[in-house]
């Protein structure tokens, strides 16, 4: 007989399967061309799309997909690819302020086409005090960002080639000297304090994980790793896992709760709602009972007498995972010997709370969840005082949310709850006022007369509200009345229409929670965010519910996190003094400054990203009959000046040709300039001059090796190189290298690479 893997891992995965009835397979280095008869079973790695029977030689094959069951592959729907920048705030549009990291704050006043040395070129247009006007090439975008500073404080417009600029940083990076101080003695403890270091599971992991019904994505895994090593090291774990809904952050959970029971220590699971706890519950239950491993729920659906005796278990050891809600936090909850500590969803605790979870952090490892971090948390995670996992890659079948705002409309509902229903869907309506709540269920049950109506809320009795999210989650209910009690966590992949009353009412968080309770399935979803007459509504209102229209596309948490700190203030961040200094350099460069002092408290060295200067005698622009849009070609190039490898500028441009068609002369050109700026970087290059058939490449001040290397270069290749007056290396073509002189360039920046490098 023989088992077909599709690789090494579901290779072990049998051979640990097979081991307990004393079958030890042996590993085939491929498929028999005539298997002889033997009692012995063959794992075999190789790709089948069936196994068969053979029965001339008594010979059986079976594949792995067959033995364990196939893992959910949904199918793609768009090629788009989501927006992964951590800090990738909006693209900026004509009249926007901007931070340069050498000139300060300026306004952004379009693109502008110059020609300069023979070369025609597409640059931004920016202006200072003063009517001063910086020219900033497109290849450059990367020296700037969108201004984002303190809501309701105006900055002012900085002098090109003044001190003021200077000295506002300098003042700033003391304040932030003091700041990151304070930061990090909140977390120096936990780093001194020894923790448990976690054993590897490679015996039993892939068995594990092979119960996971999907394909991870990249960034999944890479959280799985992070995670999993945090645990391997003798300092506590203090981890952040960000994603958004449905991202698969509560697999990486499982995968560190698997690791911590199996080193013989009990795991917490700390979640905001019942709701959530008896859905985590399952979840964990699922994947956990074949491996015999205890867990429990805490929360009020269960009785006292069941609370006590869980309790009680707990302290005795006799529990490995229980999940609960803040019960869990309370003086009468006792663990043996507890080793991990996951929260769900930190900011929907209080400040009590937050205080118990504080002194857990420098005992256990802590392994938070979170689709929208409050900025604080945001802000620690994003200076390097608390570690941060990003899963920014949606599962393959995930659609953006179509959302509408409009003011409260009976025709609206009836037409949005009878369009879902005819669909095989359900809906949830959000009415956050349990005194009226009944009264609107009436309302909408004489709408839609064939929906089969449930109220929800907070208020209710344990068993009835278990009874009704039961039903609903069974389809036994098709439209939900309910309050914000399904904000987190709740997982109904047949709900794709949310209606939410009064949505001015709620954060910008919030209402981003409540609308991923939709579209969890390849089902397009809608969200109706109902308001009254727009003179009703204060400033606030009005700006939340634009960022969240602007921020409809998958994987946009972290913008309404950073948008959700501007709408109140930066002095959410480190408290109100700072505000000043927030709004004085705008947040991004403020967050740099915070990171370079925690860097230096740390000891770390402080290394400035070299931006390298391009300068070729070509015209380098995408021109307005290849890409009409300007948003769309301004995007264009700020993708391509975030560009630092070969294979990403391989991927835009085969990007540009299905999307816009053959590349223009002026379009290969600019990729060139990208090309030569991939090499520039690899050599320590700052700036590179290419005229006349002399190379000119000026080394970085802050690459003390590149200068020095560029030197020996001079004295050991004279005949190839020499040392220009101001420091820099020429090299002259050679005049077969002028046929191609771009693609002499790159060999010759590759050979400078190496010699700086090695």
């Amino acid at each position: 007989m023989g088992i077909v893997c599709r690789n090494r891992n579901q290779v072990e995965r049998v051979a640990g399967v097979l081991e307990p009835y004393d079958l030890i397979p042996v590993v085939a280095p491929g498929f028999p061309s005539r298997p002889a008869r033997s009692p012995r079973v063959l794992t075999i790695e190789g790709q089948l799309s069936e196994g068969f029977i053979w029965p001339d030689v008594r010979w059986a094959l079976i594949t792995d997909l067959e033995l364990f069951g196939g893992r959910q592959r949904a199918p793609r729907v768009s090629k788009a690819k989501p927006h992964r920048g951590l800090l990738a705030l909006e693209d900026i549009s004509q009249g926007d302020l901007v931070v340069h990291q050498d000139h300060g704050i300026g306004r952004y006043e379009g693109l502008t086409k110059l020609k300069l040395d023979g070369g025609e070129n597409d640059f931004l247009t920016i202006y200072y005090r003063g009517e001063d006007r910086l020219y900033l090439p497109v290849d450059r975008l990367n020296v700037i960002q969108k201004y984002m500073g303190v809501d309701g404080v105006e900055p002012v417009l900085d002098k090109m080639g003044g001190k003021s600029w200077e000295n506002v940083k300098a003042r700033i990076k003391r304040s932030a000297q003091k700041i990151a101080g304070e930061l990090l003695r909140l977390y120096a403890a936990r780093k001194v304090r020894q923790g448990v270091a976690f054993r590897p599971l490679d015996d039993y992991m892939p068995e594990f994980e092979g119960g996971f019904p999907y394909e991870e994505t990249p960034d999944q895994l890479k959280a799985i790793e992070e995670v999993l090593n945090d645990m391997g090291a003798r300092v506590p774990m203090d981890r952040l896992i960000c994603g958004d809904v449905g991202y698969g952050k509560t697999e990486v959970a499982l995968r560190a709760a698997f690791v911590a029971v199996f080193n013989g220590k009990q795991v917490a699971v700390l979640v905001p709602t019942t709701v959530l706890a008896e859905q985590h519950f399952d979840t964990f239950h699922q994947r956990f009972k074949r491996f015999g491993v205890k867990i429990t729920c805490l929360s009020r659906f269960r009785s006292t007498k069941e609370q006590r005796h869980i309790i009680a278990e707990l302290a005795q050891g006799q529990v490995d995972i229980v999940i609960g809600t803040h019960r869990l936090l309370q003086k009468d909850v006792g663990f043996k010997d507890m080793g991990l500590f996951i929260i769900d969803e930190e900011q929907r605790f209080g400040v009590r709370h937050k205080e118990k979870l504080k002194k857990l952090r420098g005992t256990v490892d802590v392994l938070t969840l979170t689709a929208t971090p409050i900025p604080r948390t945001l802000h620690m995670s994003l200076t390097g005082v608390r570690d941060i996992s990003i899963i920014s890659t949606p599962p393959e079948f995930r659609r953006s949310i179509i959302t509408y705002v409009s003011e409260y409309n009976d025709r609206l509902v009836e037409e949005a709850v009878e369009r879902e229903l005819e669909r095989g869907g359900q809906v949830y309506f959000v009415h956050n006022n349990i005194a009226s709540i009944h009264r609107m269920a009436g309302r909408i049950q004489e709408l839609c007369p064939e929906a089969r109506i449930g109220v929800a809320h907070g208020r209710m009795d344990e068993a009835d509200l278990e009874l009704v999210m039961m039903d609903f989650h069974q389809r036994k209910i098709n439209l939900l009345v309910t309050t914000t009690i399904i904000e987190s966590g709740l997982d109904i992949p047949a709900a794709n229409t949310i209606i939410v009353n009064r949505a001015d009412r709620f954060g910008l968080s919030q209402m981003y929670q409540l609308r991923g309770r939709v579209g969890r399935s390849e089902e397009q979803a809608y969200a109706f965010l109902f308001i009254p007459k727009e003179s009703h509504l204060s400033r606030d209102a009005r700006k939340r519910l634009k960022v969240l229209m602007e921020h409809s596309d998958l994987g946009s948490g972290f913008q309404i996190a950073m948008n959700d700190l501007k709408i109140r203030g930066g002095g959410t961040i480190l408290g109100a003094s700072q505000s000043g200094h927030i709004a004085a350099v705008g947040y991004d460069m403020f967050l740099k400054l915070m990171e370079e002092a925690v860097a230096e408290l740390k000891g770390e060295p402080v290394v400035e990203a070299v931006e390298p200067e391009i300068n070729i005698a070509v015209s380098a622009f995408i021109p307005e009959d290849y890409i009409p849009d300007i948003d769309l070609r301004l995007n264009m190039y700020r993708r391509l000046a975030r560009v630092h490898d070969a294979e990403t500028l391989a991927d835009l441009k085969a990007e540009l040709t299905d999307r816009f068609g053959a590349l223009p002369r002026t379009v290969s050109n600019l990729l060139v300039k990208v090309m030569l700026k991939i090499g520039a970087l690899a050599a320590g290059v700052q700036r590179l001059d290419y005229k006349a058939g002399t190379l000119t490449l000026m080394p970085d001040d802050r690459h003390a090796r590149a200068a020095r290397m560029f030197v020996n270069l001079a004295i050991d290749r004279p005949e190839r190189f020499r040392l220009s007056p101001d420091q820099g290396l020429q090299v002259m073509l050679r005049p077969e290298e002028l046929e191609k002189p771009f693609r002499s360039i790159k060999k010759i920046l590759r050979e400078t690479g190496h010699y700086v490098n090695g």
